[in-house]
């Protein structure tokens, strides 16, 4: 979803992948969990990305 918006890839960490945009501020960091994400996790990092439902 978030590459669909531009977030382009940029590294993985770990169980992190973290993503920058062209032309929105900071870096996006998303954790790869084993299990289902919680949906406030998920909530919380289209906030960040700027992404509205």
């Amino acid at each position: 979803m978030v590459q669909q918006d531009g977030w382009e890839l940029i590294r993985v960490a770990g169980s992190h992948h973290q993503y920058r945009h062209p032309s929105k501020k900071g870096i996006l960091t998303i954790p790869h969990p084993k299990k289902d994400m919680p949906l406030k996790t998920i909530k919380s990092i289209l906030k960040q990305a700027g992404i509205e439902r």
